[in-house]
C-alpha cells in the first residue's frame, strides 16, 4: 500500500496593518481638524486684549503685540467657552447668602439721595423708553456692547480700547454678577472707552442715544460709569480700589493733619492737552504760592518699579490738588482718600460719584481764572483756621 502524502501545513495568516493605519490616520485627521479649528477661532474671535481689533477711531495707538503662547492661550479659552463649557464659579451657598442680603436690602423704604443721579441720567428716555433703534444708533459711537441675559454676560467688541480699559470694565461687570448671582436683570448696553463725552444734547436732541462712558457733562447725554481703574490699571501699577484705598488710608494716618506739610501738593502728567495742568506748573513755588507741583513721568517710573509713584506715600501734605486732564481724571478718588483738604480746580467733567460732592463741604473750590492766588488763599486760610478744616 502506498504512502499517503501528508497534509500541507496550515498557512500562517500574515498580520494586517490596515486597521491600525486607519485608526492612526483618523486620529491625525481629527487632531489636524482641531488645530485648524482653534486657529480659525484665533483669527475670528475678538478678545478683550484687542490683538485683532482696529484701534478706536478717536484715538489711534500702536497695536498690542502677543507672542504665540499667549495667542494660543487666549484662543483655547475662547474655544472652550464657545464649543464646550465655561464652568460656573458660584456655589449654592453663595447664591443663598446673596439672596438673603438682597431680600433684607429690599425692605429699605427710601432710596438714598445720591441715587437720584441714576434717574437724572436716564431721564431723556422716560417717555420713549430705550428701543432697539436707540441701541443700533449708539453702536456708531461705541467701542463695545455688553448684553446680560439670565446672569450671563456677552460682549460684542467693535474697537480696541486704550490699554486695559475694556478688560477691566468687563471684569467689573463680572464681579457684579458674582456678587449678586441671579439678581442682575437682563440689560443691553453700549460702551465707549475714550475720555471725552461726545453725544451733545443739542446735536442729538431729536434722538438721544444711551451710551455709557467714564464721564459726562451737563451738555451731554453720555451716561457715566465707574472707570476701569476701580478694578486695576496695571499700566500705571494701580491695584484694585479696595487694595489701594486700604494702603492710602494707612499712609494718611501715619501723620495727623496738623503734622503734615502746610502746603498744597499735586503730582501728575501735564502733557495730556490740558491747559489747566500746564498753568498749574507755574504755581510750583512753596514760598510764593504755598504749592508743590510735581511732574509725573510714567516711562521713568516704569523703569524703577514705580517706587516714586506709590499713592500711599503721597498723603504727606495738608492740601491736595485735583486738576482735570484731557477730560476727567481717575486720580480724584485717590486724592479724596488721603484725608487732606482737597482743592478742586473748576471741574468741567463729572464721573459717576463726583456729582455727589459739595463745595466747602467735601472739597475747596479753586478758580481756574486766578489759579495760583486761589491756591495760595486756600492754603493760607486753612493754616490760619485749622479747627475749621
Amino acid at each position: 500500500m502506498g504512502l499517503r502524502n501528508p497534509p500541507p501545513p496550515p498557512l500562517r495568516s500574515r498580520p494586517t496593518y490596515l486597521l491600525p493605519s486607519i485608526v492612526s490616520l483618523s486620529i491625525f485627521s481629527l487632531a489636524a481638524l482641531l488645530l485648524y479649528k482653534v486657529d480659525d477661532v484665533i483669527l475670528r474671535t475678538k478678545t478683550l486684549a484687542g490683538h485683532n481689533l482696529d484701534p478706536t477711531p478717536w484715538h489711534v495707538f500702536p497695536p498690542k503685540v502677543f507672542d504665540e503662547e499667549a495667542r494660543r492661550s487666549i484662543a483655547y479659552k475662547a474655544f472652550q467657552c464657545s464649543y464646550l463649557t465655561c464652568p460656573s464659579t458660584f456655589s449654592l451657598a453663595e447664591q443663598r447668602q446673596q439672596q438673603a442680603f438682597f431680600e433684607s436690602s429690599s425692605q429699605i423704604k427710601q432710596c438714598p439721595e445720591f441715587f437720584r443721579w441714576i434717574h437724572h441720567d436716564l431721564d431723556p428716555w422716560t417717555k420713549t423708553r430705550i428701543t432697539t433703534t436707540h441701541i443700533a444708533e449708539a453702536k456708531n459711537f461705541a467701542a463695545f456692547r455688553v448684553v446680560i441675559v439670565g446672569g450671563r454676560l456677552f460682549v460684542d467688541l467693535y474697537y480696541d480700547c486704550v490699554q486695559s480699559r475694556a478688560m477691566f470694565t468687563i471684569w467689573g461687570l463680572l464681579q457684579l454678577l458674582k456678587k449678586y448671582p441671579g439678581m442682575v436683570p437682563d440689560v443691553d448696553m453700549m460702551f465707549d472707552c475714550m475720555d471725552k463725552p461726545i453725544l451733545n444734547r443739542t446735536e442729538h436732541s431729536s434722538l438721544p442715544l444711551p451710551l455709557f462712558r467714564y464721564c459726562t457733562t451737563g451738555d451731554h447725554f453720555d451716561i457715566p460709569f465707574p472707570d476701569w481703574s476701580f478694578w486695576g490699571w496695571p499700566e500705571t501699577n494701580l491695584r484694585p480700589w479696595n487694595e489701594e484705598f486700604r494702603d492710602i488710608k494707612h499712609g494718611s494716618r501715619a501723620q495727623s493733619w496738623i503734622q503734615k506739610w502746610p502746603q498744597a501738593y499735586w503730582k501728575g502728567n501735564p502733557d495730556v492737552f490740558s491747559p489747566i495742568r500746564q498753568e498749574l506748573l507755574t504755581c510750583n513755588d512753596s514760598t510764593q504760592w504755598g504749592a508743590q507741583i510735581m511732574r509725573q513721568n510714567w516711562f521713568e517710573e516704569a523703569k524703577f518699579g514705580y517706587e516714586q509713584s506709590k499713592l500711599a506715600n503721597q498723603c504727606k501734605h495738608r492740601y491736595k490738588i485735583y486738576a482735570e486732564g484731557y477730560a476727567w481724571s481717575v486720580s480724584l478718588k485717590y486724592i479724596l482718600s488721603c484725608g487732606s483738604v482737597t482743592l478742586i480746580i473748576s471741574p468741567k467733567y463729572e464721573d459717576f460719584f463726583s456729582r455727589g460732592l459739595f463745595p466747602k463741604k467735601n472739597y475747596w473750590p479753586v478758580s481756574s481764572t486766578d489759579l495760583c492766588p486761589s491756591i495760595k488763599f486756600a492754603v493760607d486760610w486753612g493754616n490760619a483756621n485749622p479747627s475749621e478744616v
